[in-house]
């Protein structure tokens, strides 16, 4: 499922009901969900984390625009931090399953809505930004609130969307798409704060001044000082010393952990401070964090130790925990920090179930789950195996020569475990739409046509998870394949087990298919393009499948007579 974060900023820290009116506005929205509100006195700026589904959080974001032009007059605004609008900065970032590019469509389909319906003036930055001059929003925003009216008046500072007239009560919105922000900051064993300070200045980008053998700084010919770059790129930080927790931090700012990584900066921290004869006692992350950066981290570090980092994520992400430190301040719970699985806390599925369970609601009088849960479970078991055959072989002796790609198999084998696990329910959620749009009421012809539309929509949607289910065999064929060529001799069966589970899934998803598509039939073309699909897919899953069946047989029968 695609989940973006909106993080809109908002010109009111100090009253509260104001606050809770924008945050409800904002909540309101089914599949947007607010999970962090952060009120300033001082700044008189409050930031609201959202979270959720690309278009709940889209609708979100500009009932929360609305709400704040509603309640908040910026003729009367003072604060420390820089704004200049009602609702001040209003950022997309792309946290699973999404694009930056998509996230900028977002962005500039709020802008000109806010806009045209609003009628506030609207500055796209950073990746949305529509000319180089305004991808950075300190210049989008110089002057602030009080310079608007004149800066308006200016052509090279027409709004992207929305009048360039000036409106005393809500200002100007800025509005972007960025990557994620992580808050991150790297704990020492002791109080100096110079230390941390000294440390700060060698990670970050921007890095500390150049000095001369007499240790003076290094000026260009205008004047400036000339910067020694630190070790990372997208890094700030400074020192400072923590009265709380009686230590020195290297507090930083990584704005795009893609390319310097949460691994990367904590094992620098941890080299800087051996330099000096210093020790990182751990680390923590302020705020929430998405999920990737912790898979990143614990396959690093599982990597380090010559172990396979395939394993299940639930082990991954607590070896990112404990190798980390993020237990060192307060307990890190995964539950709670990591932003996709607080969106799916409390989310009760099938996949949740015991084996018991699951036979028993499976042997139910209920019609689902069926067959088509069944299905997605053994393609979901067929990854697990491979996974399985594949992290036995990391690390055995004699095997040396596959351990790297044995690793890279079981990690590419986890996620379609997972996501064919989710399919379990998936399937069933597709049947129950089903049985749901036949329920609609048909007595006048506007509730037929309704009807007949949403019975259309869900046939199509129950159709196209067994089709994905089927075509999701045969990327996990391709690894199986690998691990019964090159895995751990000793699993060669359970690789043989799990083509058969990989055909039984494919078999079983084909059969849905068909007979989702008969409930199609005045979508002729369209189903006709489906089965055609599905057909290729089954006879490619089917051969490779047969192959590696045929492979594993022979292998065994020559180990027995051997």
């Amino acid at each position: 499922m695609a989940i973006v974060e909106c993080v809109p900023n908002f010109s009111e820290g100090r009253d509260l009901a104001v606050i809770d009116q924008i945050t409800a506005a904002i909540d309101g929205v089914d599949g947007c969900q607010v999970l962090d509100v952060d009120p300033g006195a001082a700044t008189n700026r409050t930031v609201v984390t959202v979270v959720g589904e690309p278009e709940a959080v889209l609708e979100g974001a500009f009932r929360g625009i609305a709400k704040a032009a509603e309640l908040i007059d910026m003729s009367k605004h003072h604060g420390e931090h820089p704004r200049m609008g009602a609702t001040d900065v209003c950022p997309f970032v792309p946290v699973a399953d999404i694009t930056m590019d998509e996230c900028v469509e977002l962005a500039r389909r709020l802008g000109k809505r806010v806009g045209e319906e609003l009628s506030i003036p609207v500055y796209l930055y950073e990746h949305a930004a529509t000319r180089p001059e305004r991808v950075n929003l300190a210049d989008v925003r110089s002057g602030e609130y009080e310079g608007l009216p004149e800066k308006l008046k200016k052509p090279e500072w027409k709004p992207d969307f929305g009048p360039a007239v000036f409106n005393p009560r809500t200002g100007a919105t800025a509005i972007s798409a960025r990557e994620f922000l992580l808050a991150y900051n790297v704990n020492l064993n002791t109080q100096d704060k110079k230390k941390a300070s000294d440390i700060a200045l060698d990670i970050r980008e921007q890095g500390r001044a150049k000095r001369d053998a007499n240790g003076r700084i290094v000026r260009d010919e205008n004047g400036k000082a000339i910067k020694v770059p630190g070790r990372f790129k997208n890094v700030k930080g400074v020192g400072w010393y923590i009265d709380e927790y009686k230590l020195a931090q290297i507090s930083m700012n990584l704005t795009n952990y893609k390319v310097s990584s949460l691994h990367e900066v904590f094992d620098a921290c941890c080299e800087e401070a051996q330099k000096r004869g210093l020790r990182v006692t751990g680390s923590e992350i302020v705020g929430l964090v998405p999920l990737e950066p912790m898979l990143m981290a614990g396959r690093h570090y599982l990597r380090k130790q010559g172990k396979s980092a395939g394993l299940p994520e639930p082990e991954v992400i607590e070896v990112a925990i404990r190798s980390l430190g993020l237990h060192d301040v307060a307990r890190f719970d995964p539950q709670e920090k990591i932003i996709e699985y607080r969106l799916a806390k409390g989310k009760k599925g099938l996949g949740d179930l015991t084996l018991t369970g699951f036979g028993h609601e499976l042997s139910s009088e209920s019609p689902a789950p069926g067959g088509g849960s069944v299905a997605a479970l053994c393609g979901s078991l067929a990854a697990g195996l491979t996974a399985m055959v594949a992290n036995l072989t990391v690390g055995r002796k004699g095997q040396e020569d596959d351990w790297d790609a044995m690793n890279e198999v079981a990690v590419q084998a986890q996620p379609h475990k997972d996501w064919l696990m989710r399919a379990v329910d998936a399937d069933t959620e597709a049947f129950n739409a089903v049985i749901a749009a036949r329920r609609l009421p048909k007595k006048t012809d506007q509730e037929k046509a309704a009807r007949e539309e949403a019975m259309k929509e869900a046939n199509r949607q129950a159709t196209l998870v067994p089709l994905e289910v089927l075509e999701r065999n045969l990327p996990v064929l391709e690894l199986t394949e690998q691990v019964a060529r090159r895995g751990n001799p000793n699993s060669l069966s359970d690789a043989g087990v799990a083509a058969l589970c990989s055909m039984t899934c494919a078999e079983g998803a084909y059969y849905n298919v068909l007979i989702n598509l008969a409930g199609l039939d005045d979508d002729a073309e369209w189903a006709g393009q489906i089965r055609k699909r599905a057909e290729k897919a089954l006879e490619e899953v089917m051969e490779r499948g047969r192959a590696i069946q045929q492979e594993v047989r022979q292998r065994l029968e020559d180990a027995q007579q051997g």
